[in-house]
């Protein structure tokens, strides 16, 4: 992940720059925006940010655009529901352009595969565990925080392999056996550090996140 310049036609950087418009246009218009009003939120969203952009500098990579790091999509996704989750996702990446860690002209692009698919894959994910599970802490948990973020995690690495092996910057052999296998390990990371997230969050702090219902989850109300 993390896209240079050079590394797909410049006509595909022209579509993700209209492809994240179009997402940040339905993010201003429809997103929980309300929720920020109070200090307590807006202080978690912004330290989330914070936190993503250190954890999306630490990353590992030998060749351009063959980076490994982990994301945060799954877990911003459940503290603040999708809307605000692809905002701070996107805010995330600018801030990796600011410090010259990301080109500029990759910035949609880079921000599409990193940020607005996983969280999409993750609010799937969280709908599909609502719907056909039973309603228990554990089934939220590990279906949406800890499998949820490990299959949003390798949704997006399969993505970017699509990616570069459709616009021919590495070969589809290349990839699948140098750098896809690795995402195996760094998804168990993502996984484990996303499910402990949630689970404290809703344990000490459950105001912070939105998506966790008690009336669904544990019968409240």
């Amino acid at each position: 992940m993390n896209l240079t310049a050079e590394l797909l036609p410049a006509s595909w950087y022209w579509v993700a720059h209209i492809l994240l418009t179009l997402a940040l246009i339905d993010v201003v218009h429809n997103g929980r925006w309300r929720r920020l009003a109070q200090p307590a939120q807006l202080n978690v969203w912004l330290g989330a940010i914070v936190l993503l952009t250190l954890l999306w500098s630490l990353r590992a990579g030998v060749r351009p655009g063959l980076s490994f790091h982990l994301l945060g999509a799954t877990a911003c996704t459940l503290l603040f529901g999708p809307r605000l989750a692809i905002a701070a996702m996107v805010l995330v990446a600018a801030a990796q352009v600011a410090s010259g860690a990301m080109p500029l002209q990759s910035l949609s692009a880079n921000a599409l595969i990193m940020g607005v698919f996983p969280v999409m894959v993750s609010h799937a994910i969280l709908r599909l565990v609502e719907r056909a599970l039973p309603p228990h802490l554990f089934i939220y948990v590990f279906g949406a925080a800890f499998f949820g973020a490990a299959l949003a995690l390798v949704s997006s690495a399969a993505l970017a392999t699509l990616l570069l092996a459709a616009s021919g910057a590495y070969p589809l052999d290349y990839l699948l056996q140098e750098y896809m296998p690795w995402f195996a390990l760094l998804a168990w990371a993502e996984a484990f550090t996303t499910g402990a997230l949630i689970t404290l969050v809703v344990v000490y702090r459950p105001t912070w996140i939105v998506t966790f219902d008690d009336r669904h989850y544990l019968g409240k109300g």
